[in-house]
């Protein structure tokens, strides 16, 4: 990392010309994504006869990933959603020449004087979870409500019957290549979703693919101030989302409040009401039991990448081991939950 903010200085210098004496400083690594590098830096040049001073983030590709995904649709989502006033940060560059550093990265803006809440912390919120809860479900009905075209976020569209198997054949993938070991509960979870498939989806969204606790910035008065990590963004059903940030692994504690803030049926309605549409219970169930198997692929993959020493983060260690614990239990529960349902 020596090296990494001269040569990150002479990118901004090529990419503002107009700028002179660029310097790069305070380069720090920001620990626990699993897609890419992410590190805060400060960067100060002097433009048009004064000085200026910008803090930014770096988003750059591993050499390995935990999770395959395209630095361009991550950023392409952030220039999609800032202008409508959604909390993300402003995207500034997106770069895939290898000369600068070495792999594809993209630049934006540093949200500062903020913090995310650890999903493995009881109460990641304290006295703000109920304010930041009714934020964090109308920011998600608001990213559902809103018509990708409109927005510029365009992408492979797939029919609206089709959203399940496109993901659930994407995620099956993923146990086949990466597990260690024979996957039982996960295996049962997919017969299960394949032979229950959901309604299709009322309506072709954009689907953030990782909206939960710790994904997120607010500020010392409960203000969601930046969403972040948009990489496995998609056009699909909004009832992904909903299933995904309240999947119980991120309640830790507190079940009947997804994410540690406020209780899923306030949750729910303020997601109906800024979005627009209605949940449908069937629907809402087999993407919960999806994201569940979904997590479960996700933390079989740290496991490999981990073991394999081809990423040797330590919060791959982590995932495979707690989260793969945790979503093989609530997979397990919930299987067992529809048993009965079907023998009665």
């Amino acid at each position: 990392m020596e090296d990494l903010a001269p040569r990150f200085a002479a990118y901004l210098a090529h990419r503002m010309p107009q700028a002179s004496n660029v310097e790069v400083a305070g380069v720090s690594r920001i620990h626990g994504g699993a897609s890419r590098e992410t590190f805060r830096l400060s960067a100060t040049w002097k433009e048009g006869g004064r000085d200026v001073a910008r803090p930014l983030v770096l988003r750059r590709d591993p050499v390995a990933s935990l999770i395959e995904t395209e630095r361009d649709l991550e950023y392409n989502a952030y220039r999609a959603f800032h202008p409508t006033g959604l909390p993300v940060p402003e995207p500034l560059f997106l770069e895939t020449e290898l000369k600068w550093l070495d792999r594809p990265f993209f630049v934006m803006e540093q949200i500062v004087g903020c913090a995310a809440g650890s999903p493995f912390n009881p109460d990641p919120y304290g006295p703000l979870a109920e304010k930041i809860g009714r934020q964090f479900w109308t920011h998600l009905g608001r990213i559902a409500a809103a018509e990708p075209k409109d927005i510029g976020f365009e992408m492979e569209a797939v029919a609206p019957g089709e959203c399940w198997k496109r993901e659930l054949d994407k995620w099956e993938k993923v146990i086949d290549e990466d597990e260690l070991s024979p996957q039982p509960i996960a295996r049962a979870a997919i017969r299960w979703l394949r032979r229950n498939p959901p309604p299709p989806a009322q309506k072709l969204s954009v689907v953030h693919g990782d909206y939960r606790t710790g994904n997120f910035l607010f500020n010392e008065e409960g203000d969601i101030k930046a969403i972040l990590d948009w990489e496995m963004c998609h056009l699909g059903d909004p009832l992904e989302d909903i299933a995904w940030a309240a999947d119980p692994l991120w309640a830790f504690a507190t079940p009947d409040r997804p994410g540690g803030m406020i209780p899923r049926a306030e949750a729910l309605h303020l997601w109906q009401e800024a979005s627009g549409l209605k949940i449908d219970p069937v629907g809402l169930r087999w993407w919960e039991i999806f994201n569940s198997l979904k997590g479960l692929a996700i933390w079989i993959s740290a496991g490999k990448e981990y073991h394999t020493g081809a990423n040797r983060d330590p919060i791959l260690a982590l995932s495979s081991w707690y989260c793969t614990d945790m979503h093989d239990r609530i997979l397990a529960g919930r299987l067992s939950a529809l048993a009965k349902e079907e023998r009665a």
